[in-house]
């Protein structure tokens, strides 16, 4: 592969450049994209919920948890294969790194497909499953046929080539084409909902909408690929061959837990959600206000974490452990700062938030309440998710499964069920802050331990 000068300075950002300005150039991009994304979740909703059509809104949250699966299967092949091709360079085998890319992107375009396919025979079992009543399956049905049977496929592409182009450096193509897609839906929904579709077929147009967008960023990203594939070893010539059976087994052992941790994330949001509706319907629609309000500053710490696993793994790889140690104490401290300020921004602002969602004044007093105890967990959740990344950048899957299937399956859920039990609908609330205290406590503990073993010590 020949270098040039755009090769040299993607270098320079893992090896030379300061590292307060090669983490901001590799996590700003995904911080941006990552709040963007969440924009036009909040938009898909906020569209829909214009119609004052109930059963409209409802059929598109039911399939919430089912979309959530392609972005887990995406989690697969990019966050393992993103992974193992950031070490790969760090190790100057570029030749193994490019047929990682290969192994990763027919694999996602398989995965996704086959998921496609199940969805498509066995659709109306699912969403049966999943709750959808003769008032609202047809929404469902809807939805479900433009974003998941033909929308899989370009869903799970979309997150895996941007986690491919960013291990090797391209952050900001990588959040750009994100965004891309995220700013296209916004645009593109009220377009199909209210212009060119029939009144009663808004879910249609929005499930056309997200499918459009997906398509327009995936086009992008294979583009982007080609007309720089001098520059980098991303590639889907599939003439480069296969990957060594132990280079196979690596993407599994990172992409596993990462795929893993992502559904039981949806799954504490679902317990949530399910407990929460003993105590009616008022505080279930303020805690589904404030699950996605908070999401602002954890999608920022989301998008910091990932943005920085490239920069860790090729370190790591190249045994430039000083470095290393630089690149995760200020992206920890970034994030932490990042959590403390925003605890009081919205202890300040909790009401006005709540009243930009909703005006009925019982839903804004308790959604205030309910925000300003669980916003308190924000730094304990990023040090959660941080350590979590960083472990993928360093390729130690089984100690990321560890950590993730302890917090959300061991720690976070079973809390819920005992906080709600002992002190009711508050404990539900609380238990996020009880159970990341626990967790962090363990994060850190599971961290310093790895940390000393290591050939070189870190805190020198």
């Amino acid at each position: 592969m020949k270098t040039n000068k755009n090769d040299l300075s993607k270098k320079q950002i893992f090896e030379t450049v300061p590292v307060a300005s090669a983490v901001g150039q590799m996590s700003v991009p995904m911080i941006i994209s990552m709040l963007i994304v969440l924009i036009y979740n909040m938009a898909d909703t906020f569209y829909v919920g214009r119609t004052n059509n109930p059963y409209m809104v409802a059929g598109i949250s039911m399939v919430l948890p089912v979309f959530n699966i392609t972005l887990s299967l995406a989690g697969l092949a990019g966050i393992g294969g993103g992974s193992l091709i950031s070490r790969l360079l760090g190790k100057s085998r570029e030749d193994e790194a490019a047929k990682v890319s290969v192994f990763s992107i027919y694999f996602s375009v398989c995965i996704a497909a086959a998921f496609s396919l199940f969805m498509g025979l066995f659709m109306q079992p699912v969403l049966r499953a999943l709750g959808a009543g003769e008032n609202t399956f047809t929404y469902a049905r809807q939805y479900t046929f433009c974003v998941l049977v033909l929308g899989a496929v370009p869903t799970v592409l979309v997150n895996v080539l941007a986690s491919l182009i960013r291990s090797v450096g391209y952050s900001k193509k990588a959040g750009f084409g994100v965004a891309m897609g995220g700013i296209l839906n916004i645009f593109l929904d009220p377009l199909f909902m209210f212009v060119l579709l029939p009144k009663g077929y808004e879910v249609l147009g929005v499930g056309i909408a997200t499918l459009i967008s997906n398509c327009c960023a995936c086009v992008y990203f294979f583009i982007t690929i080609y007309r720089t594939r001098k520059e980098h070893v991303i590639t889907a010539n599939i003439k480069r061959g296969l990957p060594e059976f132990k280079s196979i087994v690596s993407v599994f052992t990172v992409g596993v837990p990462g795929a893993l941790t992502t559904l039981l994330f949806d799954l504490d949001y679902v317990v949530l959600d399910k407990l929460m509706v003993g105590y009616g319907d008022i505080p279930l629609a303020a805690v589904g206000i404030v699950l996605k309000a908070e999401r602002f500053p954890l999608n920022v710490g989301i998008g910091l974490c990932q943005g920085i696993v490239p920069l860790v793994g090729y370190n790591f790889a190249s045994e430039n452990y000083n470095r290393m140690k630089n690149i995760i104490s200020y992206a920890g401290k970034s994030g932490l700062i990042i959590g403390a300020v925003s605890i009081v921004m919205y202890e300040i602002g909790a009401v006005y938030l709540m009243r930009f969602f909703i005006s009925d004044p019982n839903t804004v007093l308790l959604g205030t309440n309910f925000i300003r105890i669980r916003i308190l967990a924000t730094p304990l959740m990023f040090m959660c998710f941080f350590t979590v990344n960083v472990f993928n950048g360093f390729g130690e899957g089984k100690t990321a499964l560890f950590l993730g299937v302890t917090r959300w399956a061991v720690i976070n859920i079973p809390t819920l069920f005992l906080l709600n039990f002992v002190f009711g609908m508050y404990g539900l609330v609380w238990s996020q802050l009880v159970s990341d205290i626990i967790m962090a406590f363990i994060s850190i503990c599971v961290y310093e331990k790895y940390r000393r073993r290591l050939k070189e010590p870190l805190n020198n």
